[in-house]
């Protein structure tokens, strides 16, 4: 959880709301399909709907976060391409919602459908 103090009062910031929001820019971006959640039981690559699953944040010193995102993207479309695509988009709006300094975004392609 990240605080910041103002002149008013502290503000907490969970890690849901960055997971909300760094999975909805992350399925927004053309190509991707959606998140990808890893079963435990079977193994199997799931695709999700719910854009909060398959992102996790990892705190840092100086209100910073680190953000890894599982997708699973359409065929055809170029993997590198979508990666610098979300990263973009993930930095953006994470940075523009919450001010908060990101200082990675790692992007995991863990399945590509037709």
């Amino acid at each position: 959880m990240i605080r910041l103090k103002t002149e008013k009062g502290t503000i907490a910031v969970d890690s849901d709301v960055y997971t909300n929001i760094a999975g909805y820019a992350a399925t927004n971006c053309f190509g991707v399909k959606g998140m990808a959640f890893r079963s435990m039981t079977d193994g199997l690559v799931h695709l999700l709907r719910k854009e909060a699953k398959g992102v996790r944040v990892t705190f840092h010193d100086g209100n910073a976060i680190s953000i890894d995102l599982h997708i699973i993207i359409d065929k055809g479309v170029n993997i590198c391409a979508i990666g610098n695509s979300i990263i973009s988009e993930v930095r953006y709006f994470v940075t523009k919602s919450t001010g908060t300094e990101v200082r990675a975004i790692n992007v995991f392609v863990d399945s590509i459908t037709t």
